[in-house]
């Protein structure tokens, strides 16, 4: 399967650069066994009804970004990926020149040096030794930013709109985006209607939003993530009278990550490589999925591609670009009802 198989045309107008106003004012695509319809946000409640399950991802984004020189004078930019112990981070660095040896300087009392760099998946990754008043995950709120994606251009006014309204377990350098839409009181009327709520935590990492280098889907490695899930919300998903609605791409990961004999959910912990991509047999009982609308040729749409058909997603991201419809992190929505060959 070739990763051109999952490109598609998007004028660059439609990348969505700031937050609208209101979260759940966003327009939503349906994708329904019988037809596609266009909604907004806050209708979401139509589609669910009493003993149905809606399963988020609380995590929440730190400000793991870090800009800084190096000590000769070069601008570099430091993201912040995983601690191993104590204050040495694995990172992504931009900046010319860097390797083992030099030393970063990042103001109000924080340097750090490249202790080792090795490159995987086509990406150059450093291990860096950092030096500052007591422990860097401690004092990152003061002086780290919010790692936006790339493709924003416009800095974040607010630091929590780059959050949902629910992120409690902090820990990703990346937001889980399909929640972005949810109010409180959307929330609030959900629960009212005799939905239940049920929370993992995958915090979000590069295995997420790192590009795919490789001309085969199946030649492609993801980077391992961090989720949890407690008994409680195992125990609440498992018995599930009605459907299973995940929201997000990560939350349907952590629940086929943890998916055991009969779809069942296991509590626990780990580290969860999974790649999804057409043909994959899913685990869980996920029958629908709230998602956003996502890079081409990403792991993400291969992701949505594997649980609703290539073909139907194609289709579906055509129509939206005819009509105008805003995408990537602070874009629309997608709701897909209906898992293919379910």
């Amino acid at each position: 399967m070739k990763v051109s198989d999952f490109d598609y045309h998007l004028p660059r107008g439609l990348i969505a650069q700031r937050p609208l106003e209101r979260r759940d004012s966003s327009r939503m695509m349906v994708l329904a066994e019988r037809g596609t319809h266009h909604r907004y946000f806050r209708d979401i409640p139509d589609y669910l009804q009493r003993g149905d399950t809606l399963v988020l991802n609380d995590t929440r984004v730190f400000p793991a970004r870090l800009h800084g020189r190096k000590k000769t004078g070069g601008r570099v930019e430091a993201l912040l990926v995983r601690e191993l112990e104590g204050n040495t981070w694995w990172c992504l660095l931009k900046g010319r020149g860097l390797g083992e040896g030099t030393e970063l300087e990042f103001g109000d009392g924080i340097s750090g040096r490249v202790t080792s760099k090795v490159r995987e998946n086509g990406s150059a990754r450093y291990l860096v030794d950092f030096r500052c008043r007591g422990r860097l995950e401690e004092v990152i709120d003061e002086v780290g930013t919010m790692p936006t994606p790339p493709y924003i251009k416009e800095e974040l006014e607010e630091g929590e709109r780059y959050q949902t309204v629910y992120a409690r377990h902090r820990g990703s350098i990346a937001a889980p985006t399909a929640g972005f839409h949810f109010t409180e009181e959307l929330l609030g009327r959900i629960e009212e209607m005799g939905v239940g709520i049920a929370w993992v935590t995958l915090h979000v990492g590069t295995g997420t939003f790192q590009p795919v280098r490789t001309d085969a889907v199946e030649d492609h490695r993801m980077e391992p993530e961090y989720y949890t899930i407690t008994e409680e919300n195992a125990e609440a998903i498992n018995r599930t009278r009605g459907r299973l609605f995940a929201c997000g791409t990560t939350t349907l990961k952590a629940l086929e990550s943890a998916a055991g004999e009969g779809g069942k959910i296991r509590a626990g912990e780990g580290w969860s490589d999974l790649f999804i991509y057409p043909g994959y047999a899913f685990r869980s009982r996920v029958e629908n999925l709230i998602t956003n609308f996502h890079l081409p040729r990403s792991t993400l749409i291969m992701l949505v591609s594997a649980f609703a058909g290539r073909d139907r997603i194609l289709k579906a991201y055509r129509e939206a670009v005819e009509m105008g419809y805003r995408f990537y992190s602070f874009g629309d929505s997608m709701l897909i009802l209906g898992r293919e060959g379910r």
